[in-house]
């Protein structure tokens, strides 16, 4: 079964969560839509935006690319399932997905190709009419194009959700990491996974090989299961109240609370109250302060003291303000979304609701939106760019404390992102001292 997972234009509206990384590795839920696709074929193959292609062929090769590929490529080879890397990773679009190749495999294909979609958008094409030398000739710039006609196709009745804004991926979050936990735990019982094996060291607490989980731990697992993957580090006197997912060699410093829907991926140092939130790899909040109800890209540090607010004074629902314009959410309880290598200073205190681009540092009190690759400073009349360089020598010295080796192709997506950005800074007028 050959599974194709593709990049659309939506993916460029949930900027700054998909500017450094793919659609398809955003974590929701503790899991990525990748490692569901690594559990169900081991023929998948991406199409994605041109500024990560060399991302995805150096750090993803399960996500096979179409143009290293494309030599060894027969013009005819046909596709089982083109998929949306927008699709959320939950458990139940894993089961419908499984249930779609089941189907397939036993010769229940529907004819002609056959679309779900999810709101406006296409989710997936069943049986598309594309070999995989067709979609190499389209790429990502022809997508839109594809869609289009997908949208044509004959509806059937299934449902696979979709993540189409970064509020979106906060709430998806929360309504299904309960139901990713179980699963986590159901697949570490079946040795043909891959899976890590873990045991229960009391009710609803597990913990994999080389986890440690510090003394007066207090662990309630009353609304969901706490996960603590391998080598990861619990210090003494930290609360953990579930659903929680603690990901492989990360540490929760001593005296933290760690709460309701949390997930942190590998290589994480986390202090203080974090709450319904998700924090990718490499990413350090280890002093005291809250995070509630947001998200964190990779490679960012929220100096000592740093909260966000979550809720406003008027216990309303939370309005976004995108690129686009404005964005109902409907949610109540609401933080930031913050893009990769971003940096707080020492007691910043960011407003509800706010959205910060990559490659930013923050002082002072966040009350607006903050661009890409700026200085942001408004408390102290500042607000300035910040040219790539700086960013690329912030990286390289961020690696080496990580004994991560910088690359070329992590260079090169700096000066991308750089440039993909420049609008965001072109908003701001002469309020930028450029």
């Amino acid at each position: 079964m050959t599974i194709v997972v593709f990049e659309d234009p939506q993916c460029e509206l949930l900027a700054p969560i998909t500017l450094a990384r793919l659609a398809a590795t955003v974590t929701c839920g503790s899991y990525r839509l990748v490692d569901f696709l690594e559990l169900l074929s081991d023929d998948v193959f991406a199409v994605s935006r041109p500024h990560l292609q060399a991302i995805q062929r150096i750090d993803f090769p399960s996500l096979k690319s179409l143009e290293s590929e494309a030599n060894g490529i027969a013009e005819d080879r046909p596709v089982s399932v083109f998929l949306n890397a927008r699709v959320a990773p939950t458990a139940s679009n894993l089961a419908t997905l499984q249930t779609i190749l089941d189907g397939l495999q036993q010769g229940d294909a529907p004819l002609p190709p056959s679309v779900i979609m999810d709101r406006e958008h296409v989710a997936a094409v069943i049986g598309p009419p594309w070999s995989l030398h067709d979609l190499f000739q389209s790429g990502y710039l022809g997508m839109e194009e594809l869609l289009e006609k997908a949208k044509q196709f004959h509806p059937i009745d299934a449902a696979l959700s979709t993540i189409g804004l970064p509020h979106e991926l906060i709430q998806i979050h929360m309504d299904c990491i309960r139901e990713n936990l179980d699963l986590r735990i159901r697949l570490s019982q079946m040795e043909s996974s891959g899976s890590p094996a873990l045991t229960q060291l009391s009710d609803g607490l597990f913990v994999a090989e080389g986890a440690t989980v510090g003394d007066y731990v207090l662990s309630d697992t009353r609304k969901g299961p706490i996960i603590v993957d391998r080598g990861a580090e619990i210090g003494p006197y930290t609360l953990l109240r579930g659903p929680i997912y603690i990901g492989p060699k990360s540490r929760i410093l001593e005296h933290s609370a760690i709460k309701d829907a949390v997930s942190l991926c590998h290589t994480t140092k986390i202090g203080g109250e974090v709450e319904a939130s998700i924090v990718e790899p490499y990413t350090n909040k280890q002093h005291h302060g809250f995070l509630g109800h947001s998200y964190l890209g990779s490679w960012i540090n929220l100096g000592a003291g740093t909260c966000n607010s979550d809720l406003k004074n008027t216990y309303g629902t939370v309005n976004m303000e995108y690129g686009f314009g404005k964005s109902q959410t409907n949610m109540q309880f609401l933080g930031c979304i913050m893009g990769d290598y971003s940096k707080t200073a020492i007691n910043t205190g960011i407003f509800t609701g706010k959205v910060i681009g990559v490659c930013s540092m923050m002082y002072g009190f966040v009350t607006s939106n903050v661009p890409s690759f700026v200085n942001y400073a408004r408390l102290f009349g500042q607000l300035a760019s910040l040219p790539p360089e700086v960013m690329v020598s912030s990286q390289q010295r961020m690696f080496s404390r990580r004994n991560v080796q910088q690359r070329g192709c992590d260079v090169q997506l700096i000066y991308d992102m750089y440039r993909l950005t420049q609008i965001e800074r072109d908003r701001q007028g002469d309020a930028l001292a450029l």
